[in-house]
């Protein structure tokens, strides 16, 4: 399983001071994550604004796909006010690593909070880059087989529901997902189906 390899001391913060940014490092200010190479060596933290600020420095974020026993995926819808795609059906989990946390601790912080998910056990199945014009994220993708009782954060969520894998292929490219998820769903697919 793929995870986080943190400094013995906490890791410089960047923005770093450069002939574009001069003066002293920054403050740490809300909410920090990670910087890591592509094999989850932290080399510094910053602050998410930053991270999504266009810079192309990588930080890790999790994300877990939902399966039944029949097939379907749940996937929930993200609320409106989210900065990010909002209002689009992405996959059920998905949320950024906080500096000094591990990869499974994340994954289990967002479950809860994000659908009331406490009690799964995840089975891991890769790790990519996944790049916009915003930012680049080391995405740790986990599966999880079951029908659980799932209560959606309506901060976080609008709503969820099961989708069918006709229904979402009918639904692929039309704008109706958020772009990582098609994307990470042409990835994983053959392997949720194998999980079945």
């Amino acid at each position: 399983m793929f995870d986080l390899f943190y400094p013995s001391s906490p890791a410089p913060v960047y923005p770093r001071p450069s002939a574009d940014n001069p003066g002293r490092p920054a403050v740490p200010a809300g909410e920090m994550l990670p910087l890591v190479e592509e094999d989850g060596i932290v080399y510094g933290q910053a602050p998410r604004a930053w991270c999504h600020s266009g810079t192309t420095a990588l930080h890790p974020v999790v994300h877990l796909q939902i399966m039944d026993r029949e097939g379907n995926v749940y996937l929930q819808k993200r609320s409106m006010i989210k900065h990010r795609w909002p209002g689009r059906w992405d996959m059920a989990v998905g949320g950024h690593v906080s500096y000094g946390e591990m990869i499974l601790e994340t994954l289990f912080r967002e479950a809860a909070e994000e659908l009331g998910l406490t009690a799964f056990n995840p089975s891991y199945l890769c790790n990519y880059v996944f790049e916009t014009k915003r930012d680049r994220e080391l995405v740790a993708v986990f599966a999880f087989i079951g029908h659980p009782n799932l209560n959606p954060d309506n901060a976080e969520v609008t709503e969820g529901r099961w989708w069918s894998p006709s229904e979402i292929d009918a639904a692929l490219g039309k704008g109706i997902f958020t772009p990582s998820f098609e994307d990470e769903f042409s990835r994983v697919r053959s392997r949720l189906m194998a999980m079945l």
